[in-house]
């Protein structure tokens, strides 16, 4: 009994195929090519019509628009978030409202409703 060879498709749905013993993969550098290359940049615009199909091209035109990527923001949204939650749990004597307004709130109330 001679050995079945099978390999898994790359696209949905995925399923598994059979191949010839001699079956040799296409070359990663092939299917690859976008991953280490400016091919992803092929035919690229941006909204206002501007060709931005090279790397050099995409820079120059975020540079004259004073944009930026997501990746200059590299722990920003953290940062940001630590402080939201600084502020909104009354951490470090700021915030909207600290354990000890919302106590005092309480018997505030509690106050007022036995009179």
């Amino acid at each position: 009994m001679s050995k079945r060879r099978f390999i898994q498709m790359r696209e949905p749905p995925y399923d598994f195929i059979e191949v010839s013993s001699d079956y040799e993969p296409p070359p990663r550098s092939v299917t690859d090519a976008a991953l280490w290359n400016d091919r992803h940049y092929d035919g690229l615009a941006s909204t206002d019509g501007v060709a931005i199909d090279s790397r050099t091209k995409h820079r120059e035109y975020m540079r004259s628009r004073g944009l930026t990527t997501a990746d200059d923001f590299t722990g920003e949204w953290t940062r940001a978030a630590e402080r939201r939650a600084d502020y909104f749990m009354g951490k470090k004597g700021t915030g909207a409202v600290g354990r000890d307004d919302i106590g005092r709130a309480i018997h505030q109330l509690e106050e007022k409703s036995r009179k």
